[in-house]
C-alpha cells in the first residue's frame, strides 16, 4: 500500500473548499490515515519547499503557504501518487483539465488549491515533515 502526503493549500481552505476535495479522494477508494488543520511555520516552509528556493516564485510561493491555514493529510491506496497528480490535474490552472480539482477549483499559479507529493521519496519527506507516526490512524 502506497501513501502520499497531500495538502490543502490557504487559498482553498478560505474558500471551504476542504470538504469537496478530501470526497474526491475516498470516491476513489483511497483512505485518509492522517489529517490536520495547521498554519505552517516559515522554518517549516522553507523545508518544504526548499528545491524552488532563488527561484522567481519563491517568495511568493512561501509568503502565500503562510498566509493562512492548510490541512494536511497523508493518504494510503494502490498507485496513489500517481493516480492522485492526475486527480488533481495541472499545476497551471489554465492547462489542468475540467474534472481535475486545479481544472474546477483554481485560478492562477501558486494559488492553486493542492499540493501533492510527487515521488514516493517526497512523499516520505512531506510526511516526515508534517506528521508524527502517531498521528496515523488505521482506518482498516
Amino acid at each position: 500500500m502506497e501513501r502520499t502526503f497531500l495538502m490543502v493549500k490557504p487559498d482553498a481552505v478560505r474558500r471551504g473548499l476542504i470538504g469537496s476535495i478530501i470526497a474526491r479522494f475516498e470516491a476513489k477508494g483511497f483512505k485518509m490515515i492522517a489529517g490536520k488543520l495547521m498554519i505552517i511555520s516559515d522554518e517549516l516552509v522553507k523545508k518544504h519547499y526548499f528545491e524552488h528556493e532563488g527561484r522567481p516564485y519563491y517568495n511568493d510561493l512561501t509568503t502565500f503557504m503562510t498566509s493562512g491555514p492548510v490541512f494536511a493529510m497523508v493518504w494510503e491506496g494502490n498507485d496513489i501518487i500517481k493516480l492522485s497528480r492526475f486527480m488533481m490535474g495541472s499545476t497551471d490552472p489554465e492547462k489542468a483539465t475540467p474534472g481535475t480539482i486545479r481544472g474546477d477549483y483554481a485560478t492562477r499559479m501558486n494559488r492553486n488549491v493542492i499540493h501533492g507529493s510527487d515521488s514516493a521519496e517526497n512523499a516520505e519527506r512531506e510526511i516526515r515533515l508534517f506528521f508524527e507516526e502517531e498521528e496515523f490512524v488505521s482506518n482498516k
